[in-house]
């Protein structure tokens, strides 16, 4: 056999012995769920704890609230400058004005960083009930992405420089303030495997040390009764043989204390169990 055919047979028994372990399901019965994927314009993401509150069906359009014509005027006129018969522009203006009435320093304050970060919440409550209704509106869903991350850097600069009214403008507009994670990655499912198989062998570690102390305290009271019987014994032999007794009466008494105190402990424990039962 030449050189060739040796290296040709070697090589293909070294390969017979490569096994793909990594490929191979567990015998462990783990199941693993992937985690649901929570929208970036999801309330439970982008920080919104409330929705926008409901809208008054006879609520006037702004420029014409104080119109003293529209009073007096016919129920069909009425409706026709009322905020549910007119387009939603006019609703998302209302909400905007009632959010920055809430946080605003006085009452022509428009630009303060409270009513800038008022007016986007109400925007963006308000396109997030568009997105409920009309899930597949891409335009609206890049708008709302960009409206949420803008709002969560003026939250970022306030936290940092103002944190007294960062706090008052959570607490106002009902907003939870995520910062972003040190560090990101995703969730794949080998490492979460490795996690639950760990979990899983320390759960069973668990178990058993269980069952094997539950198992030592059975045999606590045995041992002990055998215990004095035995140093009884033991006293009783060294006084007949008349050789020097090292067993004393206070050891076979110490004995008996931990007995009586331990079947006492047991007694409590049983009683007590009972009456949870009852």
């Amino acid at each position: 056999m030449n050189a060739y055919n040796i290296s040709k047979v070697s090589y293909r028994i070294a390969t017979q012995q490569i096994v793909r372990n990594y490929a191979f399901k567990s015998d462990l019965k783990i199941k693993w769920v992937r985690p649901e994927k929570i929208l970036s314009i999801d309330p439970r993401k982008s920080g919104d704890c409330s929705k926008l509150p409901p809208l008054n069906s006879k609520e006037l359009i702004k420029e014409f609230r104080n119109s003293k014509e529209l009073e007096t005027a016919d129920p069909m006129v009425r409706s026709l400058f009322e905020l549910k018969n007119n387009s939603r522009s006019y609703t998302s203006a209302h909400y905007r004005d009632a959010f920055i009435k809430e946080v605003q320093r006085h009452p022509l304050d428009y630009g303060s960083m409270e009513a800038k970060l008022a007016r986007m919440t109400a925007t963006i409550r308000r396109f997030q009930e568009h997105m409920t209704q009309f899930p597949r509106d891409k335009k609206i869903k890049v708008q709302l992405k960009e409206l949420i991350e803008k709002r969560k850097k003026y939250l970022k600069y306030l936290r940092r420089w103002d944190y007294r009214r960062f706090e008052w403008i959570l607490e106002k507009l009902d907003l939870i303030y995520k910062p972003p994670p040190p560090f990101f990655h995703w969730i794949t499912r080998k490492e979460s495997l490795v996690k639950l198989t760990d979990i899983h062998c320390e759960k069973l570690r668990q178990a058993k040390l269980d069952a094997y102390r539950k198992e030592l305290e059975e045999e606590q009271i045995p041992f002990l009764e055998n215990a004095v019987k035995e140093l009884e014994f033991v006293r009783q032999e060294q006084i007949d043989l008349d050789i020097p007794v090292t067993v004393t009466l206070e050891n076979i008494a110490d004995y008996k204390k931990r007995l009586m105190e331990l079947k006492q402990l047991r007694e409590e424990h049983k009683s007590k169990i009972e009456s949870e039962k009852l």
